[in-house]
């Protein structure tokens, strides 16, 4: 008897309609890693060392210490905030107040960034000094064997060009802020009643504001000057209110996680971080960096020619990055750990165009002539007839 089926209709597979995914957001892509969204910090060489995302990921805090008296985090936090407001991402600005809006670096033409993109070349190509300095690549590349680069679709490589993801900006030009409405400065009484009505207000005011918001928008949270006595009270410190109000950030930045980031810079001068306040405050921050300037003495010497530049057509380096933490986002580190290449050794050089992190590297070794100071000539005599003679 045959085995044969009778009366069975054929059935035919129709196809599926092609599914479109949704529009990123202006100013954000997709991690190489793992394909979180992510956003830039305004400031290129920092993407690079966030957890090899290639960018600051969305729904985390980066909180920047920086030692001595000088603002160079706040430099940093302004790049952030004119990338967002570049980029048409909503900006909060919290304690200090709307001047400091326009304060905010304006973002350089496109013959100028060739121009600068230019003479990097050219600094780059006469930085082959010695046979160990030509192995020195920029960071993120491996002691060894550097691995094969990844091809890049043509559908990614039209969508990069058509919107920039990360800007160059000029701290002597003034950013012309295209929607005001864009900017939420969150001021407060420094002084008020209850010690945490201020903090907590905080909260409040970014909450309701992300309620309001469309699901595609983008969020940047600006904290500059932590703590500073010039906006917060003395009873602003007091550890039960900083932890509160850093476990509410943290909350939110986790319910929002495709929608929000934030930057927040503390000075060690007024804090330091052997104190349990500051400890718990890097705990309840994804990502902790740690500036520390050089002192007066050594920028002397650096306009001497005598720094951590490679080369004199380098710029000198203002002072070290220390980078105690990076986010990590899966078993694999996110990139941070497990990496070749040391991140204790990093300087921050900040210029009128730019502000680069780069490893710190001690200049060669110049062998001084017989009349400057320091040459051979002050160690060692030269040999007289007399000692040549046996």
């Amino acid at each position: 008897m045959s085995s044969r089926k009778r009366n069975t209709p054929a059935i035919i597979s129709s196809p599926r309609p092609a599914s479109f995914a949704p529009p990123k957001p202006p100013g954000t892509r997709s991690s190489h890693v793992d394909g979180r969204p992510t956003t830039s910090t305004g400031t290129y060489s920092l993407d690079k060392i966030l957890a090899g995302h290639g960018g600051f990921s969305l729904g985390n805090s980066l909180l920047v210490e920086e030692n001595g008296t000088t603002d160079y985090s706040g430099v940093l936090l302004r790049y952030f905030a004119a990338e967002g407001a570049v980029q048409g991402h909503t900006v909060h600005i919290v304690g200090a107040g709307e001047r400091w809006q326009y304060e905010l670096p304006g973002v350089v033409g496109d013959a100028e960034a060739a121009a600068d993109s230019s003479k990097d070349v050219k600094d780059n190509q006469k930085m082959k000094i010695a046979w160990r300095y030509e192995r020195l690549g920029e960071f993120g590349s491996g002691d060894s064997v550097s691995p094969a680069p990844r091809r890049i679709p043509s559908e990614a490589q039209d969508s990069l060009s058509q919107t920039a993801f990360c800007h160059n900006f000029d701290l002597t030009k003034q950013l012309s802020i295209p929607t005001p409405s864009l900017f939420n400065c969150i001021t407060f009484s420094p002084t008020v009643s209850d010690n945490d009505s201020g903090l907590v207000s905080i909260l409040e005011n970014l909450l309701s504001k992300l309620r309001k918001s469309p699901k595609d928008r983008i969020h940047r949270i600006v904290i500059p000057n932590f703590l500073s006595p010039l906006v917060y009270s003395q009873s602003f410190s007091q550890p039960e209110h900083i932890i509160k109000f850093f476990q509410g950030l943290r909350a939110i930045l986790r319910q929002y996680f495709d929608q929000v980031c934030a930057m927040i810079s503390l000075p060690l001068e007024l804090f330091p971080r052997s104190s349990g306040l500051v400890r718990w405050m890097e705990l309840l921050s994804d990502g902790v960096l740690e500036m520390a300037p050089f002192p007066h003495s050594v920028s002397m010497a650096a306009g001497s020619g005598r720094s951590g530049a490679a080369t004199a057509q380098e710029d000198q380096p203002q002072g070290m990055l220390k980078v105690h933490r990076l986010p990590v986002f899966h078993e694999r580190g996110g990139g941070s750990s497990g990496s070749r290449t040391s991140v204790d050794d990093l300087a921050f050089t900040v210029s009128r165009r730019k502000f680069v992190i780069k490893p710190f590297r001690l200049p060669p070794m110049e062998d001084g002539g017989d009349d400057q100071p320091g040459g051979r000539n002050e160690s060692v005599s030269k040999p007289t007839k007399a000692d040549l003679d046996f």
